[in-house]
């Protein structure tokens, strides 16, 4: 692609890194925000930039927060003894937005991928284990995506957790394989937090 400014181009480029974005998107993109007033494109970029730096991860549950503690975590109306477990923050707004769980969360930050290099300690797996350590907790839920890693996860993480007095559960299998948990739609994903089944029962099918 051939550009007339080497600021467009380099624009551009940049634009193009994002997931999903080739490059005639990003020019696309790119040449809307020149068609905008400069106060918008700079509400644009401070935005971005305030994001990038002052983004907090929940000290609890490693969600992405304002604060050192974040809403869920705080909120007294949350059932603290029940979490759910989670890949990242896009499967906790996913959950939230079916208004079918009031638990709390804990985000592993990934799934367990030795092809990808991604090994137990490179998730928050320990954190895990010490919010189960108090008398609190009641239940966990395994809320993986059913993809080959999302089940090697939850395997692991029940080793790891069964010794506790608490009862391990998963999400009901309303998801086919394969299938990532933010592209589940809300009502299927709401019944399957709903319907949720004892890990160990899921083993059996």
């Amino acid at each position: 692609m051939n550009f007339s400014s080497k600021l467009l181009e380099n624009a551009v480029a940049e634009f193009a890194k994002l997931p999903g974005v080739g490059q005639k998107t990003a020019l696309r993109l790119v040449l809307h925000l020149l068609n905008q007033d400069k106060p918008d494109v700079e509400r644009f970029s401070h935005a971005i930039s305030k994001l990038r730096n002052e983004i907090q991860f929940c000290r609890v549950c490693h969600n992405i927060s304002d604060l050192q503690v974040c809403e869920i975590c705080a909120s007294p109306k949350r059932d603290h003894s029940l979490i759910c477990v989670v890949e990242d923050t896009r499967d906790v707004m996913a959950i939230q937005n079916t208004d079918q769980y009031n638990g709390v969360y804990h985000v592993l930050g990934g799934l367990i991928s030795p092809m990808d290099g991604i090994g137990p300690s490179d998730l928050q797996v320990d954190t895990l284990v010490e919010r189960l350590k108090g008398n609190d907790v009641k239940e966990v839920i395994f809320a993986l995506s059913a993809t080959m890693e999302g089940d090697t996860t939850i395997f692991y993480l029940h080793k790891k957790l069964k010794d506790f007095n608490i009862n391990i559960s998963t999400i009901a299998r309303g998801i086919a394989f394969g299938g990532e948990l933010e592209y589940v739609d809300e009502v299927t994903l709401g019944r399957s937090i709903v319907t949720r089944v004892p890990y160990e029962n899921s083993l059996s099918k």
